[in-house]
């Protein structure tokens, strides 16, 4: 019985001193955004430098940080992206996952907005 509570303490003492994962992040200069316009059916693709607005028809598109992970790490891309409509003013705000497209791109009823990579 004392073994196994010195086997578990010394566990529970290694998960308590064992190093985390840190996470390092490469940022990048532009933004490589795929736009849908729904109502005439067609995509784009546009290069967003980080700190610029950006101008798709009525859209104005700010970049205010793009990072892509560690390259020895499995690749993703990150960027931090504010959208705005002249009618309705700031429409989205937020970070933007290339690998993870559908969990937070701009879903609006005339624009689909996603990351596809950080330059």
């Amino acid at each position: 019985m004392k073994t196994l509570s010195r086997i578990f303490a010394v566990l529970l003492v290694a998960t308590l001193v064992a190093p985390r994962p840190t996470y390092s992040y490469v940022d990048k200069s532009t933004a490589v955004l795929r736009a849908l316009n729904k109502a005439a059916g067609k995509t784009q693709v546009v290069r967003a430098t980080v700190g610029q607005t950006t101008n798709i028809e009525k859209l104005t598109i700010t970049i205010r940080s793009c990072k892509q992970t560690d390259p020895f790490e499995a690749e993703n891309h990150y960027a931090f992206v504010e959208i705005a409509d002249p009618a309705h003013g700031q429409i989205y705000g937020g970070w933007m996952n290339r690998n993870e497209p559908g969990q937070n791109p701009l879903q609006s009823p005339d624009w689909d907005i996603w990351l596809v990579a950080c330059e």
